[in-house]
């Protein structure tokens, strides 16, 4: 075996162990599900690099103890904890107002402010592998990043409050950003209804198929429950209508997704906020999941502050996205948090399958950088939560400050050296796949 057979072998012992750790409990009870999830994640290396967020985090606590730019304050951010570059879209804010910023709050936690910077990097550098960028535009992309970064943390943090930021909203936003909220504004609650449900007796109800499932009695009586906990950590603003909140019908959900294999989740249809049958609502309660990153941070202060997981899921996008989904909240279903949000259809993630110009991704990478820098800010000492007791912005800000030449070089190394490996375990988990090295699949 030559010395390069001998490193695949080892690092592919690497990868089945983090994996057996993140999802060996969830694979156990629904090999389907998994079989789909990996058949994805092999579909190319951009793919796999956003369905081993576990991976990722056991490389940085292997090569990295501490880091440049982190202390006592900046090594406890509210971070995202999968800042890929596909991880952002549309959604509708609790004031009617269609944003464009950061989504999928599932791995958020409390961390180094660089772990969500350099997970966004390396997906850059894959991101413009995949479209034949050569490395030195690559690197431009990744300065461009740093560079919007920095500039919206020193605004912030020298003056400049959220609230004086404008979002990304169909007035301000420009190119790609822009053409999302477009999409997203050009679709109508009527046409998600549509899609899910049918009127059945004067009265809407899930359609059969497409993916639900039918509950059993018992089943149907313990997610009844669990909304009625879930009503209880609702802000007192969304209770407006009491009659919003009447369900009509209740189906399951299995989440193949490359995010969330294994983890039941149910739909349910609400009453909406009026009687007209296209206001009516859909909302979702599934399991929340172990984020990758709480396995590597110790603070016993930040483990405990949280009730479970989908306790943690909604404070977390509470804390680091303002005006957030009335609809959300958390609840309890078999000992297990659950988070519950709406099905929104007004939800257009960013596709970057015809952002094929070397000035319109620079343009978007950009935007990128800014909503990064405004979503670590939003989550400190101003924003209602205990964890985070200082002002965030300041503390990057002062961070950075103290080295400004080498914070753009980190990232540069960083994205190139971990989209290599990125690419390199993709082959690795393709062949462990399909030679059936994963256990219990």
């Amino acid at each position: 075996m030559s010395v390069q057979q001998t490193d695949a072998a080892q690092r592919g012992e690497q990868i089945l162990a983090v994996f057996e750790t993140a999802f060996g409990r969830l694979l156990a009870a629904d090999p389907a599900a998994f079989r789909v999830k990996f058949r994805k994640m092999a579909a190319s290396s951009f793919a796999f690099y956003r369905g081993a967020a576990s991976l990722f985090y056991a490389d940085l606590e292997r090569e990295q103890h501490g880091g440049p730019y982190l202390d006592e304050r900046t090594g406890r951010v509210w971070i995202h904890g999968d800042l890929h570059a596909e991880n952002f879209g549309t959604y509708m804010d609790s004031q009617g107002r269609l944003i464009f910023n950061v989504n999928d709050f599932d791995e958020a936690y409390v961390g180094p402010f660089t772990w969500d910077l350099k997970r966004f990097v390396a997906s850059v550098a894959l991101i413009g592998y995949t479209k034949a960028l050569s490395d030195e535009q690559i690197t431009e992309l990744v300065l461009t990043y740093a560079a919007a970064y920095r500039e919206r943390i020193r605004s912030l943090a020298t003056g400049a409050k959220n609230d004086e930021v404008p979002p990304f909203t169909l007035d301000t936003a420009e190119g790609p950003l822009l053409g999302a909220l477009r999409s997203a504004r050009s679709l109508t609650r009527f046409g998600l209804l549509d899609s899910m449900t049918e009127i059945r007796d004067f009265e809407r109800r899930f359609a059969p198929g497409g993916g639900s499932i039918d509950l059993d009695a018992a089943t149907r009586y313990k997610v009844l429950a669990a909304f009625d906990g879930y009503l209880e950590t609702l802000p007192e603003a969304s209770l407006t209508r009491p009659d919003s909140y009447r369900v009509k019908d209740v189906v399951g959900r299995r989440g193949i997704g490359i995010g969330s294999a294994g983890l039941p989740s149910y739909n349910i249809l609400l009453e909406g906020n009026s009687d007209a049958l296209e206001n009516d609502v859909v909302i979702y309660m599934k399991q929340a999941q172990t984020p990758a990153v709480s396995r590597h941070i110790t603070d016993g202060a930040v483990r405990d502050y949280f009730q479970h997981e989908g306790h943690r899921t909604v404070i977390s996008q509470r804390a680091l996205q303002a005006h957030a989904d009335p609809w959300l909240g958390w609840t309890e279903l078999d000992g297990s948090g659950q988070l519950v949000a709406e099905v929104s259809p007004y939800a257009v993630d960013l596709d970057w399958s015809d952002i094929d110009d070397l000035d319109e991704i620079a343009a978007v990478v950009a935007d990128l950088g800014r909503a990064t820098a405004t979503m670590h800010s939003a989550a400190d000492d101003e924003s209602g939560h205990s964890l985070v007791p200082f002002s965030t912005e300041r503390a990057i800000d002062a961070a950075i400050a103290g080295d400004e030449e080498s914070f753009g070089d980190l990232l540069v190394d960083f994205a190139h050296s971990y989209g290599a490996r990125a690419r390199a375990d993709h082959q690795i988990f393709v062949d462990l796949f399909r030679n059936g090295r994963i256990p219990g699949l």
